[in-house]
């Protein structure tokens, strides 16, 4: 078969549209990240780094972990925080156009409380955009015994897309919430599902992996924690 130009580029156009990764969510071996739903991102005009469409869609994704809860799935929240006086940050950061501003944190970075954090839930500080760079996150998930993560928050294309890669260099099976995920500038959003959606990632929303979950469930109870039949 000779592949023409028109047939390469229409097939990638549907993987990037349409592609579907073929892996099962369990809920026994899933772990949910939420990523950095904390103040400066999600409380509406208190700093300028404010996400609007985060804290829109932070109702939704508080429910969604909520039937995580439910379906003893972990949930895990991860600040972007000043850990170690910056020293531990990639020093390129410096150099970027976010840098810019004079805003500072007038306290300690923390949960939005709105986003429903619950006290015995795990909360990773990361230095970085990714929530495996520099964090205890693979020893945490690993030693839940969770292969599965299924990554929310802000910003899409930066923490969250930048979690979903090396959640996936790691060998973990990724889900990325399409709509429990939220970008500063909204057009920025569909481009990035659509890279995670070829290449990384499961794109589900919210509803379709309550689905999953809760499809799943009857099976999850007769199995362990490490996914043996009791």
């Amino acid at each position: 078969m000779a592949y023409t130009e028109e047939w390469v580029t229409e097939r990638a156009r549907n993987a990037y549209e349409h592609g579907r990764a073929s892996f099962d969510v369990r809920p026994e071996r899933t772990a949910l990240l939420v990523i950095d739903m904390q103040d400066e991102f999600l409380r509406p005009g208190w700093s300028p780094y404010w996400v609007p469409a985060a804290t829109r869609m932070a109702p939704r994704l508080r429910r969604l972990a909520e039937v995580c809860r439910a379906a003893s799935v972990p949930v895990i929240w991860t600040i972007f925080d000043d850990t170690h006086l910056g020293l531990d940050r990639p020093h390129a950061l410096r150099f970027l156009p976010h840098a810019d501003g004079d805003w500072r944190r007038p306290g300690p970075a923390e949960v939005w409380a709105p986003a429903g954090r619950r006290p015995d839930e795990i909360v990773i500080r990361k230095p970085s955009y990714g929530a495996f760079y520099d964090t205890p996150l693979d020893t945490v998930l690993r030693n839940l015994d969770r292969d599965t993560v299924i990554v929310t928050g802000t910003l899409t294309n930066y923490c969250c897309g930048t979690t979903a890669r090396q959640a996936y260099e790691r060998g973990y099976k990724v889900v990325f919430g399409s709509d429990v995920t939220a970008a500063d500038d909204e057009s920025r959003q569909e481009p990035e599902l659509a890279v995670l959606r070829k290449g990384f990632a499961l794109v589900l929303t919210a509803e379709e992996i309550t689905h999953r979950l809760t499809a799943a469930a009857p099976a999850a109870d007769n199995e362990d924690c490490s996914g043996r039949d009791r």
